[in-house]
């Protein structure tokens, strides 16, 4: 965590420094808050499509947003970019006491496992909100800044974690009755695999809200190329347990970084 709240920091110096340095460097800045700079016949630009990876201090995600641009002045429209959101993300939970432990099975194989996991926490997510800009101006070779707030629904997934062990022929998963076997280091050859106990998961259904800075880094105003920092909070209809002899707790909380791109029309 320490790591990624460094890079995160370095991230929002870096966003704030360019567009300090190109408008001191820039000898013919464009006076985009002046309707006279759209060019006559060309269309305003009114939505917006990208897609991403997010990196959580609890896990990582992937997601696709929808923007719709949002202005009283279609001349302007395209020129500040504030925008409502629609936003889908699948997301995987990871315990802090998780790690990755290696054994071999008989052939010498080696496979890796989580010691200690009950189960895998997946969720779905849809979510509605707005992006404001801030700071900065869509001029080629710029950086604008957005504040972007979001909340929806969501659906948690919790899916049995399973082992193979060397004495079992059938893989196992966490119970009282397994207790001892499950947590037996000495005999586990690895994880059972991501298919195992996909019959057997249960939904929980929540809801989420998130906000966060957009640093939209692209070079031209049809192009989405962007990095997020924020925060999100997560509640569920019931407590979530991961981890052997771990509390279990309905919510989860986590600041994150996201990478992402895409196109405006």
């Amino acid at each position: 965590m320490p790591n990624i709240s460094k890079f995160i920091t370095a991230v929002l110096l870096t966003a704030i420094w360019l567009p300090a340095r190109g408008q001191a460097g820039s000898t013919t800045s464009l006076n985009m808050s002046n309707p006279k700079f759209v060019t006559p016949g060309i269309r305003p630009i009114k939505s917006e499509i990208s897609f991403g990876y997010r990196l959580h201090t609890d896990g990582w995600s992937l997601f696709t947003d929808y923007g719709k641009i949002r202005s009283k002045n279609a001349k302007t429209q395209d020129m500040f970019w504030n925008a409502h959101v629609l936003q889908v993300e699948f997301s995987e939970k990871k315990h802090p006491r998780e790690e990755k432990v290696s054994s071999q099975d008989a052939s010498g194989n080696s496979t890796n496992y989580v010691y200690g996991k009950i189960n895998n926490f997946y969720s779905l997510k849809a979510g509605w909100g707005l992006s404001k800009m801030l700071a900065g101006k869509p001029d080629p070779g710029s950086v604008s800044i957005h504040w972007v707030t979001i909340a929806g629904v969501s659906l948690g997934m919790l899916k049995p974690y399973y082992l193979n062990l060397n004495s079992d022929p059938d893989a196992i998963k966490y119970g009282e009755d397994t207790r001892s076997r499950f947590l037996s280091q000495s005999r586990i050859i690895g994880s059972a695999g991501f298919s195992k106990g996909l019959g057997e998961m249960k939904f929980i259904p929540g809801g989420h809200i998130k906000s966060m800075l957009h640093f939209d880094l692209s070079s031209n105003k049809s192009s989405v190329v962007a990095v997020e920092a924020g925060g999100a909070v997560e509640y569920y209809g019931e407590n979530i347990l991961m981890m052997v002899d771990q509390s279990a707790n309905p919510y989860f909380v986590n600041f994150f970084l996201s990478f992402q791109f895409g196109k405006r029309w």
